[in-house]
């Protein structure tokens, strides 16, 4: 049985950290994107889970790392995710959606 990210120590979720970077490595040398890519999103969920939600705060905007042409504004936080609404320019998105808090950059303020 695999535990859950929520279950891990902080520890534990590093050395997951570490194992999902080299399997990405492996999948990139094979040329199978799509496995990077999945790889990358379950780095991202355990990254979220080392990181504190008290550091970002609602209505803030962030960058979104990997993303140049958009930021995002925090409605609410739940967990290790944060609600919102992605923007370009003066553009508000009218979806809203959820994004670990691992995938956030610096403030725009």
């Amino acid at each position: 049985m695999q535990l859950r990210y929520s279950d891990l120590t902080v520890e534990q979720l590093k050395n997951e950290m570490r194992q999902l970077k080299i399997q990405q490595q492996k999948a990139e040398q094979m040329g199978n994107f799509s496995e990077y890519q999945i790889l990358e999103r379950k780095r991202q969920m355990a990254k979220a889970y080392t990181m504190n939600p008290d550091d970002f705060k609602p209505g803030v905007t962030y960058e979104i790392k990997g993303d140049k042409s958009h930021v995002f504004t925090i409605d609410y936080l739940n967990g290790v995710f944060a609600w919102g609404h992605r923007r370009r320019g003066s553009e508000k998105g009218e979806d809203l959606e959820a994004l670990p808090i691992s995938v956030l950059g610096r403030s725009t303020m």
